[in-house]
């Protein structure tokens, strides 16, 4: 099992930046994929972009491409989500999530998710 802890959310204006991170503890895999997902009341849960652990590669959703950035410290086991020239559309619940899978887009594909973390951004 692997255990995911999210934190840094808060309130921000519009234009405004946050950095979220992402603990994770537990079994490690021989490579594997984290994501950031993000859920406002009534929607569904989408990917805002993803990293390998061991290979480093990224990819990103298209409304965010440009503004949010993920990285991560293996050091630490601990992925960030570093969010920049913030909108209101991007107010929701910010989610980590892992998984073995290397092809990973959709909520479905994670096995382990943390609590998640609110995110508002005033107009």
């Amino acid at each position: 099992q692997v255990q995911l802890v999210e934190s840094g959310g808060g309130l921000v204006q519009a234009g405004g930046s946050l950095r979220l991170s992402c603990a994770a503890s537990g079994r490690t895999f021989s490579a594997y994929t984290m994501g950031w997902f993000r859920q406002a009341p009534g929607k569904e849960r989408d990917l805002v972009g993803h990293i390998r652990w061991l290979g480093g590669n990224i990819r990103y959703a298209d409304s965010v491409k440009g503004r949010f950035a993920i990285s991560r410290d293996n050091a630490k086991n601990t992925v960030y989500l570093q969010m920049n020239s913030l909108k209101p559309e991007d107010t929701a619940v910010y989610y980590c999530a892992a998984t073995r899978n290397l092809v990973a887009t959709t909520a479905g594909m994670y096995d382990y998710w943390g609590q998640g973390t609110q995110v508002t951004v005033s107009v």
